[in-house]
């Protein structure tokens, strides 16, 4: 496995690059948007392709690199369902998994800091954002935070994890780079307490300033949204009256970009080719199964995914690939409730 951990002295922010060699598919964890060129120098040098790119929560302290990395490199944006953001590609929920080549990691509601905060667990450790830090916890002041909510969080969650298991957290102010669960049970200040009320005591007399970048953070952050207006005006969108109506018409080929395991959450429409992004690229190749569909059928390639961020990049490709019979459902199945209606099993949102 290759593994790094990547400081940002500013907002004393760690960055994680996972990824497992054979094809070079890689998830960054938690960018600082100031690090993006230093994140892509790394991949270059490491051969690594990134298909991924998740923020545990909303930041306060720093503007976040996932939208710029996706611009730069077309990968998939995922952040918890619960958080304030326009759009990313995929939200995460308690229970699932992101993966990637010869990788997964678990996805653990971990709320309390931010009532969008998530840790990943991946085998011998845990990356806990802001929830769990080394020798401290986030605050819990703001941002719909909620010092009880963090307990549990804490005590019932991420402290029944095994204690040889590795803690990286999303921020340090000490230099401390990793530690684990039994050390933090045993050394953490904040650890010591004997329920939900002492917890929250504890947290509600820290009287801590806002940080420095809070005021141009949040609002920057909660704009991720792929900029699409030169998609539209190419006319490579559809609304989804005009998508039923090809649909209705048998004029198109529907391709749903999701994974397979959102499939199983979500709606889906009955025909479609589920074909996950990240093989979009094989697909519009030589010999691959979309230009060869192309070609038979004469049909308009119709990409859709959750929110119409994977289909938009989708569209991109197939279109520099020379396949100009390509459009996308403009805001995914986000946007779609009455054509899935008809067509699939009903759509369950966020």
């Amino acid at each position: 496995m290759i593994f790094r951990q990547i400081f940002d002295k500013v907002s004393n922010t760690y960055t994680y690059l996972l990824a497992s060699r054979h094809g070079g598919e890689a998830l960054i964890i938690d960018p600082v948007l100031t690090k993006v060129d230093h994140y892509l120098q790394l991949l270059a040098d490491l051969d690594l392709r990134l298909v991924k790119v998740a923020d545990t929560h909303l930041h306060a302290d720093h503007v976040t690199g996932i939208g710029m990395l996706r611009d730069r490199t077309r990968c998939i944006t995922m952040m918890g369902e619960q958080s304030h953001v326009d759009v990313v590609s995929m939200w995460l929920s308690d229970g699932d998994r992101i993966t990637i080549e010869g990788l997964s990691l678990d996805v653990l509601y971990t709320p309390g800091h931010t009532d969008d905060s998530y840790s990943f667990i991946m085998g011998d450790r845990v990356f806990t954002g802001d929830t769990l830090l080394i020798r401290g916890t986030g605050r819990t002041d703001f941002q719909s935070g909620d010092a009880r909510l963090q307990y549990e969080s804490l005590f019932n969650r991420l402290l029944k994890l095994p204690d040889e298991t590795l803690v990286y957290p999303a921020h340090d102010y000490k230099g401390d780079t990793v530690s684990t669960i039994g050390e933090e049970k045993r050394c953490n200040p904040r650890l010591q307490v004997r329920s939900a009320d002492e917890y929250a005591a504890l947290m509600e007399g820290l009287d801590l300033p806002d940080p420095m970048m809070m005021d141009i953070a949040l609002p920057a952050n909660m704009r991720q949204g792929l900029e699409q207006t030169g998609i539209r005006q190419r006319g490579w969108s559809l609304s989804t009256a005009q998508a039923r109506r090809l649909i209705d018409n048998n004029e198109v080929i529907l391709i749903d970009l999701r994974e397979p395991s959102e499939c199983e959450k979500q709606a889906v429409i009955r025909g479609a080719l589920n074909l996950p992004y990240g093989n979009v690229a094989g697909a519009l190749g030589t010999g691959g199964v979309l230009r060869e569909l192309a070609r038979a059928t004469g049909h308009l390639l119709l990409f859709y995914c959750a929110t119409g961020e994977r289909s938009a990049m989708a569209v991109q490709a197939a279109q520099e690939a020379g396949i100009s019979a390509a459009c996308h459902v403009d805001g995914g199945l986000a946007a779609c409730g009455s054509l899935l209606s008809r067509l699939g099993r009903g759509v369950t949102g966020r």
